[in-house]
């Protein structure tokens, strides 16, 4: 058993003392990520032997393929800086929908030994907020043998359904140091208009769900003029602050968690950190909330915005592997989508660039798995319109999805679906 510590000077604490040969650590993703011990796990690697890291999204290159001499390195995605360690080879892939990660903690199924969290000061109540994600992590630290916290100064508190305190530690070191911004900005023509096409699917009083990226954002800006928004998401950025802001977002018309935003992660600049600091308006929620088909199944007017690698003129869609490259997630695009598809007034939106610089993202085949299947179809939209497949046959889908590819490429897909026999 651990006696709690706690640490004032990071360069007191060697994690190859609570960190054994053969053991999975995890830690908060993106801008959760508590750098510090991160970088403190990796430097004393050598010590420890050979363990295991589970990891979320990478906004930071704390992990590289270098180091996968001493470490097993396991995802459910290949975001951000985990895209180099796929492509090097050394990354594992967990191809589970992201609502079913609690529960293979829980079962011991992915067995998590050692969490490393990042949390705020502590307030008045002596109440420690998981600041910018609770998602699994919540999870992790129910079953975790040593939960060991970085108590960044610099950590907005962030209102949630529990608060750790210092019983929830065995160890706590304390920093002061600035959370580096995630700026995704992407003023370019193409991405404006997918979002302006976007924001004419969605009606006033919409409960939102959406990822995180340039397309995100920009659809935030786009929707501008709405009235009485809401927020049910796996992940928000500045647009949500931006529009909370503005009184755009009120979540007045949810009828569920009314007058809250919900999500489990949050991810963007200083402007969102302070706005969500003490934000009773915002609350982070785990991945067992979030994304539970219970709690999605009673939302009405639920709108799903998520995007993808390529979709098929049937409606399939990738959003995992690029170029033979794992750089997306099975996530929870379908436990969303298939919420919205079952909302009263609900659609479910795959919103996309219609190519790359010399390739088509609508295509005939898929180059990577079937992410969701076209079976769970609902709009998808590009720069050239929207193709809403809800209904509709196959012969019916190619043509609409043709429509909305790059005029460039439309007629070799109308020769690719007579090849396949889909007209």
């Amino acid at each position: 058993m651990i006696t709690m510590k706690k640490i004032y000077d990071i360069s007191q604490l060697d994690l190859s003392s609570y960190v054994r040969h053969g053991d999975r650590v995890v830690w908060g993703q993106a801008q959760a990520e508590p750098i510090p011990l991160t970088q403190n796990l990796i430097q004393n690697r050598k010590k420890i032997g050979k363990f295991k890291i589970f990891l979320g999204i990478s906004q930071f290159p704390t992990c590289l393929p270098e180091h996968a001499e001493h470490i097993e390195y396991l995802s459910y995605c290949g975001a951000g800086y985990n895209r180099t360690l796929a492509q090097h080879q050394v990354l594992d892939i967990l191809p589970v929908h992201y609502s079913q990660l609690p529960r293979l903690i829980e079962n011991q199924q992915l067995k998590l030994d050692v969490v490393l969290i990042q949390v705020s000061a502590a307030n008045a109540q002596g109440q420690y907020s998981y600041s910018l994600a609770q998602d699994y992590l919540k999870s992790a630290l129910r079953h975790a043998r040593v939960v060991i916290a970085e108590v960044n100064q610099q950590a907005p508190w962030v209102y949630s359904d529990e608060y750790l305190t210092e019983a929830d530690f065995d160890v706590m070191v304390y920093t002061d140091r600035t959370i580096e911004a995630q700026n995704s900005a992407d003023h370019s023509a193409t991405t404006q208009k997918i979002a302006q096409n976007v924001a004419s699917c969605i009606p006033d009083h919409s409960t939102l769900q959406l990822g995180i990226g340039s397309i995100p954002e920009a659809i935030m800006q786009a929707l501008d003029h709405h009235q009485h928004l809401g927020i049910h998401s796996g992940i928000i950025g500045d647009g949500v602050a931006d529009l909370m802001q503005k009184g755009v977002i009120t979540n007045q018309k949810k009828n569920i968690d009314s007058g809250k935003t919900i999500t489990g992660l949050i991810v963007g600049s200083s402007k969102l950190h302070q706005f969500a600091h003490q934000n009773s308006g915002i609350e982070l929620r785990s991945t067992e909330y979030t994304h539970h088909a219970m709690t999605l199944a009673a939302i009405q007017q639920f709108i799903a915005i998520n995007s993808a690698i390529e979709v098929d003129l049937t409606g399939q869609i990738n959003a995992e592997i690029a170029n033979k490259t794992y750089v997306g997630a099975v996530g929870g695009a379908l436990d969303f989508i298939r919420a919205a598809n079952q909302s009263h007034g609900g659609v479910s939106i795959i919103a996309l660039p219609a190519s790359g610089k010399s390739f088509s993202r609508i295509v005939s085949n898929l180059q990577g798995p079937v992410s969701t299947p076209r079976s769970d179809a609902g709009l998808i939209i590009t720069e050239y319109g929207i193709a809403d497949l809800r209904g509709l046959s196959i012969p019916q889908r190619v043509e609409k999805m043709i429509a909305i590819a790059h005029p460039h490429f439309q007629k070799e897909l109308e020769q690719q679906a007579m090849d396949l026999a889909l007209i």
